[in-house]
């Protein structure tokens, strides 16, 4: 296998195609992976999170030429000068990372890149940071394995759990699923919003010519918590909306909203991809907090999954304690890092 390296992101363009349809068959499928929002991300360095970064992408041939992987890396400097290579979309708006390559083919990438590390491409590097690995990818073992051959230093820890739903036939056997006093509440939030004057409806923006109003009042009930609010700065913002666009585009973008009567009381930008909704970011609307929100939206947002025979509702990473009310069991991230000797 020949490794490709491109440094120029003029030269990504021409994969776009041979990128996706090499993810579709990838081990790790994740909207994360997308080159739509690889390419976002890249442009936007992480939406401040880089300032200097250089983008080197390693490519895998087969003898003919066909792409047979694909590790997406960014070389930046740490703190004491050192060269780092990491994943595009490290680490604080990229949920999943991996390498894109089918599982066929991994075990022989992994050992062509840490050979194309080792000598032509050893001048790039001094320490390899893989952040958002899912427990299930087949990375870290390859990885372990190559650097003990190369004599270098390995290290994988566990970095936050990834809660995720398995979408059920019906809402019903949904709200069976949770705990009895969940249920409950879940049940009795839903008739009284049921019996609210304003009727409360589910929208979801599908013209692109109101998706940036809509992308507007979604960072309004974002910046309604003040964890979000911080974090949304203009850079950041201007990332998100870079993302959205992307993803919308792509046609794997579900901004979701909530309203009573025209109000729009909560909201939350999911990716509809592979058949399953990765739950990116929500806000909610402290006005109409009597009306529970969170709780209603969830159930509207499993009520579309299930009509549209969706897999899986993921909540990504973070082990915030709503998640598991809701039903949500555990997976992890890890990281994985490897340094020269």
């Amino acid at each position: 296998m020949h490794i490709e390296h491109i440094r120029n992101a003029a030269d990504w363009a021409a994969l776009a195609q041979g990128w996706n349809a090499l993810l579709h068959q990838s081990h790790n499928n994740v909207p994360f992976l997308t080159y739509e929002f690889q390419r976002a991300w890249w442009e936007g360095l992480g939406g401040g999170e880089w300032q200097q970064a250089e983008l080197n992408l390693l490519l895998g041939r087969d003898a003919e030429g066909r792409l047979v992987g694909i590790a997406p890396l960014f070389q930046a400097q740490d703190g004491n000068g050192k060269q780092v290579l990491s994943l595009i979309g490290s680490h604080e708006i990229a949920d999943y990372l991996d390498l894109i390559v089918r599982p066929q083919d991994h075990a022989a990438f992994v050992q062509a890149l840490s050979e194309y590390l080792a000598g032509e491409g050893s001048g790039i590097w001094q320490r390899l940071e893989l952040y958002n690995l899912l427990d299930s990818s087949l990375t870290p073992m390859a990885l372990a394995t190559a650097a003990k051959a190369q004599g270098w230093s390995f290290a994988q820890e566990t970095l936050q759990p990834s809660p995720y739903i398995v979408v059920p036939k019906s809402l019903d056997a949904y709200i069976d699923s949770l705990d009895s006093k969940q249920a409950h509440e879940m049940r009795r939030k839903l008739r009284r919003a049921a019996r609210n004057p304003s009727p409360i409806t589910l929208e979801i923006v599908r013209e692109a010519a109101q998706l940036d109003q809509a992308l507007d009042e979604f960072f309004r009930l974002m910046c309604q918590e003040a964890d979000k609010a911080a974090f949304l700065t203009p850079p950041m913002r201007a990332q998100m909306q870079a993302i959205a666009h992307a993803a919308f585009q792509a046609g794997w973008l579900q901004l979701a909203f909530l309203k009573c009567g025209p109000s729009r009381i909560a909201g939350y930008m999911n990716f509809d991809y592979d058949n399953c909704l990765w739950a990116y970011n929500a806000g909610f609307d402290a006005a109409f907090a009597y009306l529970s929100p969170g709780w209603v939206i969830m159930a509207e947002m499993i009520k579309w999954g299930i009509a549209n025979e969706r897999r899986v509702f993921d909540f990504m990473r973070g082990g915030e304690e709503y998640k598991y009310r809701f039903g949500a069991v555990d997976r992890f991230v890890q990281k994985v890092t490897i340094s020269r000797n």
